[in-house]
């Protein structure tokens, strides 16, 4: 089956970590073996002895969503060493989600956790977390989206952004071609708008894609952010 997991060979070196925090027993180890197959050895660890995230080198880390999170999170990227790690959330709803957003919270695995979506975002964010960054040029984060679209307004989740566009989520319909102007922060980017049109949705997936205005300069911030953020 494609989305089995094919044993790790005890010969293959183990080229990242990632921290596992306040995870319970089943998650923990089912993660633990999607990371692994991937060259990512994962460690277990409690919010109470996070402080290892600030001291130790980590190249990503899972953390369930809820009230122990945004510490964990804040001891994360104020830390030198592991402010640009990959961060992940488990479970929590998408409003917690969004609150951690100020954080760069990366990606989300949903629960209850099934094997094939574990290791299908795995494999997704992979090259990030083994610093492959020229191999991969669009990074999965969580923000929240305001978005204009003629007289219309609405929300939407960033799934994915690049120095040319990004993908989102939303309840709401858009076609490809329209115009629209997005509006978002991330983690050290202020707020920023910038004009665009959609260039792709997959209304099944609530997903759309946008390509940012080559004509309009506001762009730039973002493709420095970019830039930045895959600097080794």
């Amino acid at each position: 089956m494609g989305n089995s997991l094919v044993p790790l060979s005890s010969s293959r070196k183990l080229l990242a970590r990632a921290a596992l925090v306040d995870l319970h027993e089943p998650s923990r180890n089912l993660l633990s073996e999607c990371f692994r197959q991937f060259g990512i050895d994962a460690v277990s660890m409690n919010s109470e002895h996070a402080a290892r995230l600030a001291k130790e080198k980590f190249e990503a880390c899972v953390v369930r969503v809820g009230s122990h999170a945004e510490g964990v999170l804040a001891s994360v990227r104020g830390s030198r060493s592991n402010n640009r790690m990959v961060v992940y959330g488990l479970g929590g709803s998408v409003k917690e989600a969004m609150k951690l957003s100020k954080y760069g919270l990366n990606a989300v695995f949903q629960e209850p956790l099934e094997r094939p979506t574990a290791l299908k975002l795995v494999k997704a964010t992979q090259m990030l977390v083994l610093h492959e960054f020229r191999r991969y040029v669009r990074i999965p984060v969580m923000t929240e989206v305001s978005i204009t679209a003629g007289k219309a307004h609405f929300s939407a989740t960033s799934v994915e952004v690049s120095s040319g566009g990004m993908s989102l989520k939303t309840a709401e319909d858009v076609s490809p071609g329209q115009p629209l102007e997005v509006s978002f922060s991330l983690l050290t980017l202020p707020r920023i708008w910038v004009r665009g049109h959609v260039s792709w949705n997959k209304p099944a997936q609530k997903t759309f894609g946008v390509r940012f205005d080559s004509r309009d300069e506001r762009r730039l911030r973002i493709k420095e952010w970019v830039d930045s953020y895959l600097e080794s």
